[in-house]
């Protein structure tokens, strides 16, 4: 009776093992060859991501639950979705990883058909979906990489002659409501637009670049006896309006069509497109974006309930959309509306380790409303539509709880963007606080390569304490925008470290490329042991703000001046000290630097061209004589080799004389294995066309100083 007994228990043991192994799995696997019938098990996988969370919500198992990504493409049918609903907890996350050994990528786009010859330099697919469904797409990646919606200029800009702006609606704003704009085109940009036919003019798009900002616009008319267009929208700012120094390209017309890696789409279906080099028809893959966001992360504002505890590692992001709304895009600073491929609101505790996004036409990781402790890290983010990462919110929070802060960003690269955006930054803090943006590779962009703030002025702003530090940030402007900076401040910010980055290759179009740069209102900020050099206009520039503190840094042949200030102000702007300051070109100081209030002294100054340097029209005696400087000394620091990049000090009297403490700024950028700050070296070949484009736009200055 007893032996009966102990088999029908076991019996049972077993049955019920058997339920809870297929019913809750403490593992679900995902592969491109399962189907969402499947259990989910290794051997009979899911098909998508999101059924695997929707079993993961429906039976919570005692063990973390994981989603094992099998190595493969897939091609999403919606963006991955997660609500508070499909937390994990601390000790038992929810991980969404890459299976060992694979490198899963996730498309948030359409695989296309296989292009068919035209020539051998142009080929074609047709896509039924143009005609069937109006489904006309903007962004299209081939081979993994982006390819160029047609345009013209394919580098380089035209410039605008003039503008007339006639007001058809006032409003109570600084800017009118509406308007009709009359914009005048150079003779080059005129005749390009006299190549395209009268029915194709719809589809035009022309981006302007002005100061700091893009407009995207379509034309509303076109005048060809009076080389001009029209646009209709609202009024221009008046801080930054469009005029002769604005510059221009023309997109999305057939006849631009000229160059490898271009592409045009028909409204006939047909996508046209010229190959790049050893590019093979047969191998050649095409994917058209249809998602803006590839992964979502919403949790409950009205509950208080977050989405918290879950883990991504291992995966690729790629191809997401942007569609252009009918009014075009208006200017807007660091392009701050622009969504991201991940979106996070009311999130934490969310850890992104080691994935990739890129080919993006908006930003990649956007931790937004009330985002707190969450980590980016080891990540490879490039070729992006606009900028890398945003957190915070650009408007405040109504409650201070809901501030996003605690995020840490460490170890990514971040590198190509502003494809779409140029305004775009690398990264972007907003209104948020307490964050670590620390050993990050931030290049090619557009626009600036940190923004720290979005307050101007001295009111109140939360964007407090924040670490911007061991970076690397180089390569950024290209001569196309103005008013950037390698990290640029706004607002308030008492306790924010801008330290121990490297900082270099800033260029702007007009004014304004600097390596550190506090802007308006910017306060309370410690600026030290960062390595700055070929900078545009300064290395370092504050526009206006109180008691900032730059000590210990390294300036170095920066062009045009080395160190700039401009407002004047009754308190104490900043603090300048034990900074070493060589350089052979341009200027010392420039604009109000000689005029403002700071306290300065322990410096090292040396003009590579001559001991005479001048503080505005003061001799260094000249200036110690009006309470500057007093202990600050002309002398050559004797770098190793700057030629070589080597910025060590062989002119020890300097460092003792100054009291500097030598920092190790190898230490800026990314680290770990061999093949990751692999990675994260530039390419000579980029290098290369930016020191070119800072070539030919010092030509132009040299030739017209008052216009670019």
């Amino acid at each position: 009776m007893n032996r009966k007994i102990n088999l029908f228990a076991i019996i049972c043991l077993l049955f019920i093992t058997t339920i809870s192994c297929t019913q809750n799995p403490t593992t679900l696997y995902v592969s491109p060859s399962g189907k969402d019938t499947n259990p989910g098990t290794e051997n009979r996988p899911l098909a998508s991501i999101n059924r695997a969370i929707a079993l993961v919500h429906e039976v919570k198992g005692d063990k973390p639950n994981q989603i094992i990504i099998k190595d493969g493409e897939y091609f999403m049918q919606k963006p991955i979705i997660l609500t508070s609903d499909d937390s994990g907890t601390e000790t038992l996350p929810l991980v969404i990883k890459a299976d060992e050994g694979a490198k899963p990528v996730f498309y948030g786009g359409k695989k296309l058909p296989k292009f068919e010859y035209v020539s051998e330099n142009l080929w074609r697919v047709k896509i039924p979906e143009v005609t069937q469904y109006n489904w006309y797409f903007e962004q299209l990646i081939v081979n993994g990489k982006q390819a160029i919606r047609a345009k013209t200029p394919n580098s380089g800009f035209f410039f605008l002659s003039s503008v007339d702006e006639t007001v058809l609606k006032r409003g109570t704003g600084r800017r009118a409501e509406l308007t009709s704009k009359k914009i005048m085109l150079s003779d080059d940009g005129m005749t390009e637009l006299c190549r395209i036919s009268d029915n194709g003019l719809d589809n035009v798009i022309f981006t302007f670049y002005h100061k700091w900002d893009n407009t995207r616009k379509y034309i509303s008319a076109v005048d060809k006896d009076s080389s001009a267009i029209f646009t209709v929208g609202p009024g221009m700012a008046p801080w930054n309006k469009l005029d002769n120094k604005t510059r221009y390209s023309i997109e999305n017309y057939k006849a631009a069509l000229d160059t490898c890696g271009e592409w045009f789409l028909e409204n006939s279906g047909y996508l046209y497109y010229i190959p790049r080099k050893n590019e093979i028809i047969e191998n050649t893959i095409a994917v058209a974006p249809c998602f803006k966001q590839l992964v979502v992360l919403k949790g409950d504002a009205g509950n208080g309930e977050k989405v918290k505890n879950v883990r991504f590692e291992g995966l690729s992001f790629q191809a997401s959309a942007y569609t252009m709304p009918a009014k075009g895009d208006g200017p807007t600073q660091a392009a701050y509306p622009v969504d991201a491929v991940v979106m996070a609101d009311y999130a934490e505790n969310i850890h992104i380790n080691n994935c990739e996004i890129s080919n993006t036409a908006n930003n990649a990781v956007w931790l937004r409303n009330s985002c707190t402790d969450c980590n980016v890290t080891h990540c490879y983010f490039h070729d992006l539509g606009a900028g890398g990462i945003k957190i915070g919110t650009p408007k405040k929070p109504g409650n201070i709880d809901d501030l996003t802060k605690n995020i840490i960003v460490d170890n990514n690269i971040i590198r190509s963007g502003g494809n779409i955006f140029p305004a775009a930054v690398g990264l972007t803090i907003f209104n948020a606080s307490d964050n670590q943006i620390i050993h990050n590779e931030i290049a090619n962009f557009r626009y600036s390569g940190i923004s720290v703030g979005w307050t101007w002025g001295y009111k109140f702003s939360p964007t407090k304490r924040n670490k911007i530090e061991f970076n690397h940030i180089h390569h950024l402007g290209w001569g196309e925008l103005c008013d950037m900076g390698g990290v640029y401040c706004l607002g308030k910010s008492e306790g924010t470290s801008v330290s121990n980055n490297v900082i270099h290759d800033i260029y702007s179009f007009e004014y304004g490329g600097w390596g550190l740069y506090t802007d308006e209102g910017s306060t309370g900020i410690v600026m030290e042991n960062n390595l700055v050099y070929k900078c545009k206009d300064s290395g370092f520039h504050q526009h206006y703000g109180e008691n900032n503190i730059v000590r210990n840094n390294i300036f170095v042949n920066n062009i045009i001046a080395q160190l700039q200030a401009t407002r004047i102000e009754g308190h104490i702007s900043f603090t300048f000290s034990n900074n070493i300051v060589c350089f052979n070109s341009g200027k010392l100081i420039r604009n109000n630097w000689s005029k403002i209030k700071l306290e300065t002294d322990y410096n090292c100054y040396w003009d590579t061209r001559t001991k005479d340097i001048r503080f505005d029209d003061l001799s260094f005696e000249q200036w110690q004589k009006t309470g500057k400087d007093e202990h600050s000394i002309i002398a050559d620091p004797k770098f190793a080799d700057i030629g070589k990049l080597d910025f060590s000090i062989e002119n020890k009297a300097v460092i003792k004389a100054i009291d500097f403490k030598v920092f190790d700024y190898s230490q800026a950028g990314v680290y770990g294995s061999d093949e990751w700050t692999k990675l994260a070296g530039f390419d000579p070949g980029l290098s290369k066309l930016f020191d070119e484009a800072v070539a030919r736009n010092e030509e132009r200055r040299k030739l017209n100083p008052h216009f670019p």
